[in-house]
């Protein structure tokens, strides 16, 4: 694997030109190579390709090492080689055995790489991979995702000068870093920051979608989960196989070597890290970054938008000054710049600002579905499913074989009530999609919502070998065991996928109303209305569950109640009923 960094990534200084940047007095800082990139969904994505077969992977400057799923490199035809018994990768939710991927003609954003190894292995991320440090940190590197970029650099004659080269009279910030510990791998991006005026080991990564805090560090700075204005939010998953309960808190102030941030709100997290906390890319998305690797130094420059949550106006120097947000990036001048810097925009909800960047890539590049596509997920985004649903139509008659396309589509006609034609987009994407592909979970529960429960139990089957430590195994299960129980046959298997949904996410109202159901078929009336109840109890307006309990209580002769039930489904869903006929479940 090493000599892999050795020689195949020299790929890039040939490839990339360096060409000299604005320098400072007496030193040279030129750029090996630009990396293009769309911020969509807080991921900072960069296109890639194995052969001819494109592919996106997610910029994680957290991870040490380039990763892929054992999905994608299945999907891709990466040579598999098994990894010694002692390596583990460690994330969020624990660590996930691993093997060593070997992939031929290799290209990411546009440079050619042979021979390019991965790590193989983690949880899905809704693309092929991650690019980690062994690539990002090649060479210097600015993370410059406000103006869509990352750029390797290369610096000379600049000894321990700042080199925060675009900022000119613009006031910026440095922190030191963390040296590495002398082993082949490249060192993460730590430094210190002072978090209600303690001093936190903070991790900056791309790859986190926010930033998170530790609860063990958050009690250093005088925050738990009682104290005051501290709400309980969705559990959070990552690189582990298991999800960690989390809140969000408010701080009194960060300092992140002079630029404060007052009454930050943050993620706090219920386990263990290397670090006290990771700095997300809701930071790197309004900042631009050059990270040292010569001198251990990271300058940064605040650039605008929200940061941890806040304001534009809420960043500040030491002494107060608001920070300058003056752009001075002349506009792009083709569709893809202007494609990235609407994607740039619309991740700092600026969504008019946005739209319009993208209006100026597709009426510059009409024939190219990606950037239509794109503004179908914007449109939906600033809540305006009719645009969204018109860009899509123009995005599948562009790319009519593009999963992403049909099942965005599948999903926008199945809430309309076109189930017929929801079905037409699940037949293509499903003929499209690899075996193990990480959308056939979505494919899976979007055909149960046409009521295709073979074709969903199918994809909950494909998706779950390749998917064993996957947090979102519950979902798959659950699924599977919800598709069983309407089709009522396997139903010991039902059972048993639903035990294991439940193990995985106990108490979860969706999975005991699956269980209700299993145990309706199988005649166990009285552990079907626990469940029932259970359920309703944390969810008391899901209709079919309601539905469902009014058929249990008809079954055991409490007629009052059964209608009570079915009064409450039906307002809430006139259509429950037809459904519950469609499977024999009438109440």
């Amino acid at each position: 694997m090493r000599g892999w960094i050795r020689a195949g990534l020299a790929a890039l200084t040939m490839l990339g030109a360096a060409t000299a940047q604005p320098a400072l007095a007496a030193c040279e800082v030129a750029k090996v190579a630009e990396l293009p990139i769309t911020l969509i969904n807080q991921r900072a994505l960069i296109e890639a390709k194995f052969g001819d077969r494109e592919a996106r992977f997610i910029v994680d400057s957290g991870a040490f090492f380039s990763t892929i799923s054992r999905a994608s490199a299945a999907e891709f035809g990466l040579t598999i080689s098994p990894a010694p018994s002692w390596f583990r990768m460690t994330g969020i939710g624990g660590q996930s055995m691993v093997s060593f991927g070997h992939a031929k003609d290799f290209t990411l954003a546009g440079i050619s790489i042979p021979k390019t190894d991965f790590i193989v292995g983690g949880s899905d991320t809704g693309t092929a991979g991650l690019v980690g440090q062994n690539i990002l940190a090649y060479a210097d590197t600015e993370y410059d995702l406000p103006h869509s970029a990352v750029r390797l650099m290369k610096v000379a004659g600049c000894g321990k000068m700042a080199l925060a080269y675009w900022a000119g009279a613009k006031p910026f910030s440095t922190l030191d870093l963390e040296k590495g510990d002398g082993s082949p791998w490249k060192p993460h991006i730590i430094a210190t920051v002072l978090v209600n005026g303690v001093k936190m080991r903070a991790l900056f990564d791309t790859g986190a979608t926010g930033t998170l805090i530790t609860r063990a560090a958050a009690r250093r700075a005088g925050i738990t989960p009682d104290s005051p204005g501290v709400t309980r939010a969705d559990n959070s998953a990552g690189l582990g196989s298991r999800e960690v309960a989390s809140w969000i808190v408010p701080f009194d102030k960060i300092d992140l070597g002079g630029e404060i941030a007052s009454h930050p709100k943050l993620r706090m997290i219920d386990d263990q890290m290397d670090v006290d906390m990771l700095i997300g890319i809701d930071f790197f998305r309004t900042h631009r970054i050059f990270v040292s690797n010569a001198n251990h130094k990271l300058y940064m420059t605040y650039e605008g938008g929200p940061v941890f949550g806040l304001k534009p106006s809420g960043a500040r120097t030491a002494t107060g000054a608001k920070l300058d947000l003056t752009d001075k990036t002349a506009d792009p001048t083709d569709a893809e710049g202007w494609s990235r810097r609407g994607a740039a925009s619309l991740s700092k909800g600026l969504y008019a600002q946005g739209l319009a960047d993208l209006d100026k890539a597709v009426a510059l590049a009409p024939t190219v579905g990606r950037y239509v596509y794109l503004r179908a997920e914007a449109h939906l985004d600033n809540d305006q499913p009719l645009l969204a649903r018109q860009d899509l139509d123009k995005a599948a008659a562009l790319m009519p074989a593009d999963t992403d396309v049909r099942l965005m589509r599948a999903g926008l006609r199945l809430h309309d009530g076109d189930a017929k034609g929801a079905a037409e987009d699940l037949k293509v994407a499903d003929a499209g999609l690899a075996a193990g592909s990480d959308r056939r979970l979505v494919l899976g529960n979007l055909f149960d919502g046409v009521d295709d429960q073979p074709a969903a139990i199918a994809n909950f089957d494909a998706w779950l070998k390749l998917h064993g430590q996957d947090p979102e195994r519950a979902t798959a299960y659950n699924g599977r065991c919800f598709s069983r129980a309407l089709l009522n046959r396997e139903l010991d298997r039902a059972m048993a996928d639903c035990t294991t949904a439940l193990r995985l996410r106990p108490g979860d109202p969706a999975i005991l109303d699956s269980r209700g159901l299993v145990e309706l078929r199988l005649g166990k009336l009285a552990a079907a209305k626990a469940d029932y109840d259970a359920a309703l109890k944390a969810n008391p307006r899901e209709a079919w569950t309601l539905y469902m309990r009014a058929n249990l209580h008809k079954r055991m002769g409490d007629a009052a109640k059964a209608e009570e039930d079915r009064k409450a489904a039906l307002a809430i869903d006139p259509d429950v009923a037809k459904r519950a006929r469609t499977y024999g479940l009438e109440s």
